[in-house]
């Protein structure tokens, strides 16, 4: 097992290691309830953290963790009902149209 990052709160953590061992990285959260002894211990050292269960699979959790934190900033044109989607969307918001595949 290794230590994969902290997270600011557990809601987030919870949602990290969710999305990871959604993508086949078996991720588990620990600290969740640390934050009650904050105060007694410094605030940094009772953050959730998460840890990827192996250690072979580290670096391609970095990999998947920093594209969640950092989606991909899109612009494009519904081709239904030519609406300008902007930001990480695939779908428009509007009738709900896919984002078309480029290509």
């Amino acid at each position: 097992m290794k230590r994969l990052t902290t997270a600011p709160n557990l809601a987030l953590a919870t949602l990290w290691a969710d999305l990871l061992n959604q993508a086949g990285v078996p991720t588990t959260v620990q600290r969740q309830y640390a934050s009650s002894i904050a105060g007694e211990v410094p605030v940094d050292q009772t953050l959730p953290e998460l840890w990827v269960q192996d250690a072979d699979q580290l670096e391609h959790a970095r990999t998947l963790l920093q594209e969640l934190r950092h989606p991909l900033h899109r612009r494009w044109r519904c081709p239904h009902c030519h609406e300008l989607i902007d930001g990480p969307f695939e779908q428009c918001w509007n009738c709900g149209t896919t984002m078309p595949t480029p290509g």
